[in-house]
């Protein structure tokens, strides 16, 4: 009867090709729920790019199915999305996740004047039914309070999703992973095991958020100025163990950064940062404070132009200013992509003569992901009869596919795949299914979605070559070029006068061995022939490929 009955698909529409934008929709019948809904910051080969959604059009076309919303943490690899998947929604759907999560949320969408959203506050141990689709929640551990993983039961099967997690016994709010759910879960049957990849090629288990707390507080109690701390805004643990050991050492809290401020604020009133009021100051207030009184709690640690210890190290922070004796740790691994700007904002830092600490010199930053050993213990807890490796670049995928082989997992029940592609189970039996539309979307500025390829390769052009344009004005009645005059923009060469007239005389001698319709109509070919001409001109002159803008004038 399971063969006949539609059967569950699990589609990852995001987080198959790198460390972000997450995103997999599962679909039994009917019903639909989505996990997670998260974004991914632009790279070098994105100029101009603000953020880079996944492509939701399948949850589009598909919205009468779409029964909630799960969100696993409130990483903006996770979250990041919802904004703009949300006001393309035309109903409300519930979104399903825990308190600390949909606080995050709920700022996040404030921001884009999203109102009244269902909110439907889960833990530990809470279990929902969706339509013919049921969902039980267990806790995770991972680098914010809050992380979640989900077991889903339907007709045709059961599916784990991990969410992002590390096995760490002794994490700062004592929330340890739910061993016995998965077990139980386990001893139920699971399926299909969906799991975090992310430290797949990191051998080894992972050192405990608690490590860190021991280091921080050394560095800040020997520092001798004042102590800047960077860090993602959202790991909640981290700020708990800079305010405990600043707190120790004698220290008041400044918070700066826009995000800092705003997941401290929302972290403090639910109950997840334990901050007495009287040790936190307004970057305002500090006016006859000693240096060595103070640390500074700020956003930056991915090196970001606009970030707090950004403005900060290049002076244009308008309450704030590093000098030389200040000590500056940097509480994060740079995000893949991120290393040079991080880099940079380091070497901006030791100019002006203060101490930088980071994870290379002292343990002042541990992972949120779980490395091979626990990965390992994961697939042993769980025994699953199929497994699919998430949210990783290919290689970390790949990794992990070769750890579950390592662990006995048969070849063909191992399903390493692409975003778009589907896996169906019928009877708890899993097989690829059927694509479905899927890939990125571009948010620049206010545009969503309708960045074209072409316009980030031209933008790419214009950062390594510059731009030279060339205005060849025609006589329509003479049937002939009378004049070409160039200018120019960031090209390594100058426009002098010997230059326009060996330029202008190469375009005339391509374009006098052609024959060219003069008129209206036949002013594309011109076009063409005068911007190959000088393409090949410059490239022969200076082996630089400038964009060639070639306007003709008719007169």
């Amino acid at each position: 009867m399971a063969k006949k009955n539609p059967p569950l698909r699990i589609i990852p529409l995001g987080g198959l090709d790198g460390i972000g934008k997450n995103m997999t929709a599962i679909e039994c019948g009917p019903d639909m729920v989505l996990i997670d809904a998260g974004l991914m910051f632009p790279d070098d080969s994105q100029p101009g790019i603000d953020l880079v959604l996944p492509d939701y059009t399948y949850v589009l076309e598909n919205e009468d199915k779409l029964r909630g919303i799960v969100v696993t943490h409130g990483h903006e690899d996770h979250t990041g999305a919802l904004p703009y998947l949300l006001q393309d929604l035309n109903n409300k759907v519930p979104i399903f996740s825990s308190k600390l999560t949909l606080g995050f949320i709920e700022g996040k969408l404030a921001e884009f004047r999203i109102k009244t959203p269902k909110f439907r506050e889960v833990h530990d141990g809470s279990h929902v039914n969706l339509g013919n689709i049921s969902i039980d929640f267990f806790s995770m551990t991972h680098s914010i309070p809050g992380a979640l993983g989900v077991y889903i039961k339907s007709p045709q099967g059961t599916v784990m999703h991990t969410g992002d997690f590390k096995l760490d016994q002794t994490p700062i709010d004592g929330v340890t992973p739910n061993y016995a759910a998965i077990t139980k879960f386990a001893k139920q049957g699971i399926d299909l095991l969906m799991s975090d990849s992310t430290n797949a090629n990191r051998p080894g288990f992972t050192p405990s958020e608690a490590a860190v707390g021991p280091t921080l507080n050394e560095v800040i109690k020997n520092a001798k100025g004042r102590v800047f701390v960077a860090s993602f805004s959202s790991h909640i643990h981290r700020l708990q163990q800079i305010c405990d050991a600043a707190k120790k050492c004698g220290r008041k809290i400044v918070v700066t950064g826009r995000s800092m401020l705003t997941n401290t604020r929302v972290a403090r009133e639910l109950g997840y940062l334990n901050i007495d009021e009287k040790d936190i100051l307004d970057a305002y207030e500090l006016n006859g404070i000693p240096d060595d009184q103070i640390v500074v709690m700020c956003t930056g640690s991915q090196g970001e132009p606009l970030s707090a210890l950004s403005r900060m190290a290049n002076g244009e922070h308008k309450t704030l200013s590093i000098h030389s004796g200040d000590t500056v740790i940097i509480s994060a691994t740079p995000v893949p992509g991120n290393e040079k700007a991080v880099q940079q904002v380091i070497n901006s830092l030791a100019k002006l003569g203060c101490t930088v600490v980071d994870k290379s010199t002292r343990l002042v930053h541990v992972s949120g992901h779980g490395s091979q050993e626990e990965l390992k213990l994961m697939l042993a807890m769980a025994k699953p009869s199929y497994f699919m490796p998430v949210h990783g670049e290919a290689v970390h995928l790949r990794a992990h596919a070769n750890l579950a082989r390592q662990m006995g997992m048969r070849d063909d029940h191992i399903f390493v795949v692409d975003n778009g592609d589907t896996l169906e189970m019928r009877g708890g039996e899993v097989k690829i299914g059927p694509q479905v539309e899927s890939g990125i979307v571009y948010v620049d500025g206010l545009r969503i979605g309708d960045t074209d390829p072409i316009v980030l390769r031209d933008r790419q052009k214009l950062a390594n070559d510059g731009m030279v344009t060339v205005v060849a004005i025609v006589s329509m009645k003479r049937k002939r070029i009378d004049a070409i005059e160039f200018s120019s923009r960031g090209v390594s060469f100058t426009i002098d006068d010997e230059f326009s007239s060996d330029a202008s005389a190469s375009i005339m001698k391509a374009i006098d061995k052609g024959s060219f319709d003069y008129t209206s109509n036949g002013t594309g070919a011109l076009r063409k022939a005068v911007r190959d001409s000088l393409s090949n001109f410059i490239w022969n002159r200076t082996r630089t490929r400038p964009m060639i803008i070639p306007v003709v004038m008719e007169v």
